[in-house]
């Protein structure tokens, strides 16, 4: 009788979600992207539940269900994720956050084949406004292009001289 009262417990703690969600969020996206080969996109936000609870969450990130790590003090949630240099399209980014019902739902929905009608939890948005790729021509390559122009014209002026 006593581990049935526990195994309820422990049932009524997991099944219990969140009501009234409220989110603030920030995101990072690098402005600069001379030295990188891929875009670290990072959001950290906070989710306040009408009851109280802290879900554990997932981020639905390009079609890929991932965990959402919680802060050590509980009281903020980061998302992060990388795309190829090539690849980073500008923007806003919606990224869905489900809590362990609706992971669930969307993960056996997706394994079926069928498309999801689940609802997320709250969607953050993760701002990429693009970044700058350095100079159209580097410093050295302008300098080899002088450098041969410069060859070329005292080669040439050394060649008419002597003829």
């Amino acid at each position: 009788m006593r581990s049935f009262v526990i195994a309820a417990a422990l049932v009524a703690v997991a099944s219990a979600t969140c009501t009234d969600p409220k989110v603030q969020a920030s995101s990072y996206t690098p402005a600069d992207s001379q030295v990188l080969n891929a875009i670290p996109y990072i959001a950290e936000f906070s989710l306040k539940c009408g009851n109280g609870e802290t879900p554990s969450l997932f981020a639905d990130i390009d079609g890929d269900l991932v965990p959402v790590p919680q802060s050590i003090d509980g009281a903020k949630y980061q998302v992060s994720w990388i795309k190829e240099l090539k690849k980073a399209t500008t923007g806003d980014i919606s990224v869905a956050l489900y809590d362990t019902e609706g992971y669930t739902a969307v993960k056996r929905s997706r394994e079926r084949g069928e498309a999801s009608t689940t609802a997320p939890l709250v969607t953050i948005v993760v701002s990429y406004p693009g970044s700058y790729g350095g100079p159209m021509f580097n410093s050295e390559h302008f300098a080899l292009a002088m450098s041969a122009l410069v060859f070329y014209f005292a080669f040439s002026s050394r060649s008419s001289l002597l003829a």
